[in-house]
């Protein structure tokens, strides 16, 4: 079995140069990866990495997967990564293939997904001078990434690989790119492994204080309305067990942000949603009128906490973060704790049982409040009135119909909000997103990478006919490659969260947010035509009675990628929803039902 990269580097009795193998810097960062476990690499080859290409052709268990555009690259490393919780790999050249991945360079560091970025760059000697295809990839993509490494000797290439893989997968997990001048893949040198390496100043705290545990159990056992706000660090710490024990040990009530849908089942009688934004009502009131929030590896983003000021205005805040950084930065914490969110989780449990000695605090009171919410604002949707697909049903069909063990990659916008709402998730690392940059043309790239990582499972792409657009190249890698994703295109002709927003703000003024795909437009591109030219099977949906059948057989159909073309309604829109710049308090559960809103400074 290949070691797992994810750990820290295996390290048998190392080598000396005296008798390590001499090869050229290019055959080492083939064998670097090897060694390194990864199986799959995503990539477009450029006159830069060359020489690396030339290498993979003797790559004893590499899987390269060659890409029709970098960001593809990046996106399907990221899929790869979310789907599987191992390192993903993304391989492109100089200049502009290096600029191509920037993109997903900074989604995967708004998300926490370890990615490595191979890059190839131009001769050592001509860097500074504007050479042809020159870009300084480490200066761009340092404010979006863990740490750059310029590499410019092949003896240095070994351990720039194996320190990249280190600061990706370990501490939060995060994007680390790698630049090779063209000369050190071209030059030899005895290929030393395991390579000796240090990083200085890089010590993530795994194991929390233990008094900090102990005040964040005591302040607990005296709430009264406790919440436990789960984000997204739970599932990159692989912290689902451990989280639902804590879970049932305390009794609290638990809300799953974006990035968080999976860690916690919804099955689960104590989970109360998603909040943010568009959460569910119940999960949203919860955390407004908690006097504890237990946070786990979440970030208060503005999504989730609407104006910071007047978010949870009555609790008192235990944040537990792996990143010192994020404790304090939008909200104040009573009981900062840093550490691995799947150790504390440990730690809590057993600090909580302690302190309660078995006389577990008393929340009838408190669950009664939230179970008449959740009664009274159950999730929902109106049929539509134009004799269109309402989205939201065509969304939760391919849920029930595919199950829990599938994946889901949504792009971003409306069906990004959607599926976080409609499908029912059990499973951490089912549920893949862009939810920091937003990035549309995520899902489908996101979606190719998650199969190869994920070959057993169904997996489906939620696009809209927008983000279909930016990345729908991917198809012609998914069918060469044989990867039979699923795509499903909530087709509703427009840039639908932006005419959401133009509807309610902007006097329904839809300034340059149609997009002419779905019904009575002139329909272009062609959604079915275009997947057929690609070697899809192709299926347009306009009827409700077709959209089991259409999903049954996406399903069934496993020798090519599927595309659906769900044409849906432009007048859907989300909710609930929290404008922006509001209090939370101010959730709106339909607009018919709350008084008119604006946006606020």
């Amino acid at each position: 079995m290949p070691a797992d990269p994810t750990t820290a580097v295996p390290r048998p009795p190392a080598r000396t140069s005296s008798n390590a193998p001499v090869m050229t810097g290019a055959a080492a960062v083939v064998r670097s990866l090897e060694l390194l476990g990864v199986d799959d690499v995503f990539g477009l080859p450029g006159g830069a990495i060359l020489p690396a290409y030339d290498a993979l052709m003797n790559a004893e268990s590499l899987n390269h997967i060659l890409v029709r555009h970098e960001q593809g690259a990046g996106h399907a490393a990221e899929g790869y990564a979310a789907a599987t919780g191992r390192v993903g790999v993304a391989i492109a050249t100089s200049g502009p293939g290096a600029t191509n991945l920037v993109t997903a360079i900074a989604d995967a560091y708004m998300d926490s997904v370890p990615i490595v970025a191979i890059t190839g760059q131009v001769f050592s000697t001509l860097m500074g001078t504007d050479a042809f295809q020159e870009a300084d990839i480490v200066g761009i993509t340092m404010p979006v990434t863990k740490h750059s490494f310029l590499v410019k000797k092949a003896e240095d290439i070994p351990a720039a690989i194996a320190q990249a893989f280190e600061i990706a997968s370990t501490g939060r997990p995060g994007p680390v790119l790698v630049d090779i001048t063209k000369d050190a893949q071209q030059a030899e040198a005895p290929f030393v492994w395991p390579p000796k390496f240090d990083l200085p100043g890089y010590r993530p705290v795994t194991r929390a204080h233990g008094k900090q545990i102990q005040a964040a159990a005591s302040l607990l056992a005296e709430a009264k309305k406790p919440v436990l706000y789960v984000g997204g660090g739970v599932i990159r710490a692989k912290a689902a067990e451990e989280l639902r024990a804590f879970a049932e040990t305390t009794g609290a009530p638990v809300v799953t942000t974006l990035m968080a849908r999976g860690a916690f089942p919804d099955s689960h009688d104590q989970h109360l949603g998603m909040p943010g934004m568009h959460g569910s009502v119940p999960a949203v009131l919860a955390l407004q009128e908690a006097d504890v929030l237990v946070s786990l590896g979440a970030r208060f983003d503005d999504r989730v906490t609407g104006k910071a000021e007047l978010f949870a205005p009555h609790a008192q805040i235990v944040h537990v973060d792996i990143d010192p950084a994020e404790i304090g930065k939008i909200k104040q914490a009573t009981v900062p704790i840093v550490g691995d969110v799947k150790e504390v989780l440990v730690d809590l449990d057993t600090a909580y049982r302690s302190t309660v000695s078995g006389q577990k605090p008393e929340y009838a009171e408190w669950w009664q409040y939230l179970r008449g919410l959740r009664d009274q604002y159950p999730l929902g949707y109106a049929p539509s009135t134009d004799g269109l697909l309402a989205p939201q049903q065509v969304i939760q069909r391919i849920g029930e119909l595919t199950g829990p063990e599938g994946v889901y990659a949504a792009g971003v916008g409306q069906h990004q909000m959607w599926s976080a709402q409609f499908i029912r998730y059990e499973r951490p690392n089912s549920w893949l997103n862009s939810g920091g940059a937003g990035t549309m043309g995520y899902s489908v790239p996101a979606a190719m990478g998650a199969k190869v990582g994920e070959p057993d499972r169904p997996v489906w792409a939620i696009d809209g006919d927008g983000c279909f657009q930016m990345t729908n190249q991917e198809l012609a890698t998914c069918v060469l490659n044989d990867i039979p994703i699923k795509v499903a295109i909530i087709n509703n002709s427009s840039l639908g969260m932006v005419r959401q927003w133009q509807t309610l703000f902007y006097d329904g003024r839809y300034s340059h947010t149609d997009l002419n795909t779905g019904h009575d437009t002139k329909r272009i591109p062609d959604f079915v035509k275009l997947a057929e030219a690609y070697g899809c099977l192709a299926i347009r949906v306009e009827r409700e009675d077709q959209i089991d059948d259409a999903i049954q057989l996406a399903l069934d159909t496993n020798d090519r990628p599927v595309v659906i073309d769900f044409v849906v309604s432009s007048d859907a829109m989300v909710w609930p929803m929290v404008p922006q710049g509001v209090s939370n308090s101010y959730v709106q559960y339909a607009r018919e039902h709350s008084p008119a809103f604006g946006e606020e400074d």
